[in-house]
């Protein structure tokens, strides 16, 4: 499947934020944002308003970015979402926070999704006792997500596990890194997600 595989700093200076796609190397000095705080590219330090539709697209393209998703499955997710009975925005925000990457990652298991994805894809990571190696796989309440026992001595499994300890869990899931197993509990709320952008406006740019 496609994938992005170009320097994640430049879609961080694109957007004029942090995205945190790099893990602890966001919290950094390096971080690509604070050294080169423009756009990409030759006219990068330019400033221009953006029309209605520029701030939509914006949006989508930040959301995209966070989740590592393209464009043809997040217009898929777009459209799953819409089908159901709820809040579209809400329903979008429940199917890309339930990504087996992204549980993953939030559990603490990878110091970013990119890294999340990459453990799944290598097949170091169980669902309910078997082995998934799809990242995009979809969580249901009550699934039990794990690292194999073999790859619980993964260096980067290791340093991100550590430093996960020293945060607060999010409320959704159940994590216990003593056995490098976690719970989802539920699908977390709109506000409990950090996300810097309004979901109504992807959802105005894909309703036209």
């Amino acid at each position: 499947m496609a994938r992005y595989t170009g320097p994640v700093c430049k879609l961080c200076r694109r957007e004029g934020f942090k995205l945190y796609l790099k893990g602890e190397r966001c919290f950094s000095p390096r971080c690509g944002q604070i050294k080169r705080p423009v756009a990409p590219g030759q006219h990068g330090a330019s400033t221009r308003k953006l029309t209605q539709y520029g701030m939509q697209l914006r949006s989508k393209q930040v959301v995209k970015r966070i989740y590592g998703v393209l464009e043809r499955q997040f217009r898929r997710y777009f459209e799953m979402a819409v089908r159901k009975q709820e809040e579209t925005g809400n329903a979008l925000l429940k199917i890309l926070e339930s990504r087996l990457d992204n549980t993953v990652f939030r559990m603490g298991f990878a110091s970013s999704r990119r890294q999340a994805r990459q453990l799944v894809s290598h097949g170091h990571v169980m669902v309910n006792g078997r082995r998934v190696n799809k990242p995009s796989f979809n969580l249901r309440v009550g699934d039990v997500v794990e690292i194999k026992e073999k790859s619980r001595v993964v260096l980067p499994v290791k340093e991100a596990v550590e430093a996960a300890k020293e945060r607060a869990a999010y409320p959704w899931l159940e994590v216990n890194y003593e056995d490098f197993k976690g719970t989802y509990l539920r699908y977390p709320a709109r506000e409990e997600v950090e996300i810097p952008v309004d979901l109504q406006s992807i959802i105005e740019l894909y309703s036209k």
